[in-house]
Order: structure tokens, then C-alpha cells, then sequence
């Protein structure tokens, strides 16, 4: 009798360590999946760029400066994504997301280009690709939180020790896409 209920009580803990693995597998997914997200939409918003860039140059060539720091930032941004530097990837958006409010701020600022289609549509493009990131990102750092929290919680801990799941860095973007851009220094000559 006494070996059944042993037999039993192994086999209840196993059932449950399985489920609480099955658990920690679907959280870690569902962060690489939401990390997928993002990554489609910066993908996106970098291949609009150059045209931006582009069509902007034509009537702007006192402007270099801030679209050159568009695309330098672009380059920074694919190289992070490539290297799967989530860190690296929100300095580099965050430097980009700067860049467009300046160029936004002079398309603003110039009758020709807010006149000219072909700005705007690629700038409604942009605004919309720039909402959807803000979006997944909430959603990836989300699943993170979920992800990092549940590693921690006892008694999923102790599964995730011996399985070998490690946390997962939050989407942070620079200080500077949280202050307003100066409007004065974009302007000056």
C-alpha cells in the first residue's frame, strides 16, 4: 500500500513538473513570437525610409544632418536586429523615432513638401508603421514581464533552473524619444 501511494505521489509531482514546463515553453514562445512582431514592423518602417529619405533630399538640401542621422540610425537598428541586441535595437529606434520628428517638424514647416503627395503618403505610412510598433511593443514587453515573473515564481523556479530558461530583455527605447523634440534647434541655419 504504502508503495502505491509513492507510486502515485512520483507520479502527481511528474504530471505537474510537466505541466509547469509546458507552461515556462509557451511563455518563451510567446516572447520570440512578439519579438517577431516587432521585428516585421522595423523591418518595414526601415525599407520606407530610404524613399522618405529620398524624396526629401530633392527639396530639402539644408536638411542632410537630420536625414543623415535617419539612416545611420537605420543601419544601427539592422545591425542590432541582426545581432538580437535588444538593447542595442531600442537606442537605435529610439535615435531613429528622434530623426522622423525632425523631419516631420520641417515637412511641417515647408508648404512644397506637405503639398507634395508623395511625402505624405510615405509619411501616413510611417506614422502608421511607427503606432503599430508602439503597440507590439507593449505587447512584447508584456510577454516578457509574464516570461520573467513566472521563472521566478516558486515553484515554476526550480523548473526553469534545471530546464535552463533564462529571462528576457524588456524593449526600452532611448530618453530621448520620451522628450519633445526642440523645434528651434531643428530650424536653425
Amino acid at each position: 500500500m504504502g508503495q502505491i501511494v509513492l507510486l502515485a505521489a512520483v507520479a502527481v509531482l511528474l504530471v505537474y513538473g510537466i505541466a509547469i514546463y509546458n507552461g515556462l515553453v509557451t511563455l518563451k514562445h510567446g516572447v520570440g513570437k512578439s519579438w517577431s512582431n516587432i521585428d516585421v514592423l522595423l523591418k518595414q518602417r526601415h525599407d520606407e525610409l530610404p524613399k522618405l529619405v529620398e524624396t526629401c533630399k530633392q527639396y530639402m538640401q539644408f536638411e542632410r544632418a537630420t536625414l543623415e542621422r535617419v539612416m545611420q540610425a537605420r543601419g544601427q537598428a539592422n545591425t542590432a536586429r541582426q545581432q538580437g541586441d535588444v538593447k542595442g535595437v531600442g537606442a537605435a529606434e529610439g535615435a531613429i523615432r528622434a530623426g522622423l520628428g525632425g523631419i516631420l517638424a520641417t515637412v511641417e514647416a515647408y508648404p512644397e513638401l506637405k503639398a507634395n503627395q508623395a511625402i505624405m503618403q510615405l509619411l501616413s505610412r510611417i506614422t502608421g508603421l511607427e503606432n503599430a510598433i508602439a503597440d507590439r511593443r507593449e505587447f512584447y514587453n508584456e510577454s516578457v514581464n509574464l516570461n520573467n515573473v513566472r521563472i521566478e515564481q516558486f515553484p515554476d523556479l526550480v523548473v526553469a533552473r534545471l530546464a535552463g530558461f533564462r529571462p528576457a530583455e524588456l524593449l526600452e527605447f532611448g530618453a530621448e524619444e520620451k522628450k519633445d523634440p526642440d523645434l528651434r534647434a531643428l530650424f536653425r541655419t
